[in-house]
């Protein structure tokens, strides 16, 4: 049953919501431990496109685990959507994500994952 499962996640888009596309700037974030290579795609709530490098993950349970893109990433920001494909049951920053353009909907630029680094956000 686990490969079944691991199949279901190896292609997987994401999208943010619609009020990502309001915000103008990372919200301030704290670092809240170290940062790790790894995070278990089982325990993802949801993600939060932050900017074309920043991507913060919302893990179940309430922690959140920001991904600051070792390179800038065309369109992320604006285009507010994602996808990646992996065989694993883990998120890392080996794998590559890919923009998804929603006008017209294609794949556009790959772009690599940086650290997970665990965060405490800032309110607003």
């Amino acid at each position: 049953m686990r490969p079944l499962f691991a199949f279901a996640l190896a292609a997987t888009i994401v999208t943010a919501p619609a009020l990502a596309r309001d915000a103008k700037r990372v919200p301030d974030a704290t670092p809240d431990g170290k940062a790790v290579s790894c995070i278990p795609l089982i325990s993802i709530q949801s993600s939060h496109v932050r900017s074309d490098d920043v991507i913060d993950f919302e893990m179940k349970g309430g922690k959140v685990y920001r991904n600051t893109l070792p390179q800038s990433c065309p369109s992320l920001g604006f285009e507010q959507h994602f996808s990646y494909a992996t065989s694993l049951s883990q998120l890392c920053s080996t794998d590559i994500i890919n923009v998804f353009t929603t006008s017209p909907p294609m794949r556009g630029p790959s772009c690599g994952l940086g650290q997970f680094q665990p965060v405490k956000l800032t309110p607003r």
